[in-house]
């Protein structure tokens, strides 16, 4: 149970952002990300992650790493994602020259309302894998499973939750004690690794898995995503952006399920149904010479200061 730590023994808050105020002229701050391990002592950096990347900003600005306007009432602040060299625009309230914190904006989730913090993400394509596509096809069939396997700011393999026996609309708590289900997506990961030049993800986070089905509450697709031993109980931020953007490929899993939806027209906002609500994503691609272009990916968040403290390593763990 993590008591010596402040994790709650559960992967989705058991993170750590480091940032640091930016040497790059392009940049003014940069956010690197680190998985702590649940079931195993590890610390990882393998990964991003946009949930974090919501507080980098108004973090910033508390310890004096970011200058900001006192008369100013918005800020936007380029962060560098170390893990994967790629940059998001973060857009939030200040007012003088102290984050904003409460507001209006609810996300599915998470309790109450609070200001949004508005994300844009540029060089996300390939980030982990060098591709936004690393077998170059929007199709392949891993362990006898159609997937998706994307990388647009998150590795993810994406499929269709019948092609594994189950609805797609099941409870966290269910599908974590399905066995059967369990094995079988970690056969597909490992295998899905290999195939995106992850190597051997035996001992990582990465790849996620995601599983698809026909939406539910209005939506474009229902979605359930293991991160990947665990069930999400929504979905990640650039898991979320990977998955839209493997919806938005003809040929994909995905694909099927969002075309034979509901309303036939397309926006570039989509919606992403998961256990705790939705998430809303804007994606937008183009194609070019055959190759698949990303040309906007942008999310709203929400982020509150919750505390702020120091935590006492045992002696000789200082390190």
């Amino acid at each position: 149970r993590q008591i010596d730590g402040i994790g709650g023994a559960h992967p989705l808050t058991s993170k750590v952002a480091v940032v640091s105020a930016s040497a790059d002229p392009d940049t003014d701050l940069d956010y690197l990300f680190l998985q702590v391990g649940i079931d195993d002592a590890l610390i990882s950096d393998r990964q991003n992650c946009g949930n974090l990347l919501a507080g980098v900003g108004p973090f910033a600005v508390e310890r004096g790493l970011a200058a900001v306007p006192v008369d100013g009432s918005e800020v936007t602040l380029r962060i560098r994602m170390v893990n994967t060299d790629s940059i998001a625009t973060a857009t939030f309230t200040v007012i003088g020259g102290r984050p904003v914190y409460e507001g209006d904006t609810a996300i599915s989730g998470v309790p109450g309302t609070a200001a949004a913090v508005h994300l844009d993400f540029e060089g996300l394509a390939g980030s982990s894998t060098g591709s936004l596509l690393p077998t170059g096809t929007p199709r392949d069939i891993v362990e006898g499973i159609a997937c998706t396997l994307i990388d647009n700011g998150m590795p993810v393999v994406v499929m269709r939750a019948d092609a594994l026996d189950i609805r797609g609309d099941e409870a966290c708590a269910e599908l974590e004690t399905n066995a059967a289900l369990r094995s079988k997506l970690e056969d597909v990961r490992l295998a899905a690794g290999e195939l995106m030049n992850l190597g051997d993800v035996s001992e990582t986070t990465v790849p996620k898995l995601t599983m698809v089905s026909a939406p539910l509450a209005g939506g474009d697709l229902c979605t359930r995503t293991f991160i990947p031993h665990r069930c999400h109980d929504a979905i990640g931020v650039l898991g979320a952006v990977s998955v839209a953007t493997a919806a938005l490929l003809p040929g994909s899993p995905a694909n099927d399920l969002f075309t034979a939806g509901p309303g036939g027209e397309r926006s570039d906002t989509f919606v992403l149904e998961h256990p705790t609500g939705s998430f809303e994503a804007a994606i937008t691609i183009r194609t070019d010479g055959g190759a698949v272009l990303v040309e906007r990916a942008g999310i709203v968040r929400t982020t509150r200061k919750l505390m702020d403290g120091v935590v006492f390593p045992r002696a000789g763990q200082e390190k």
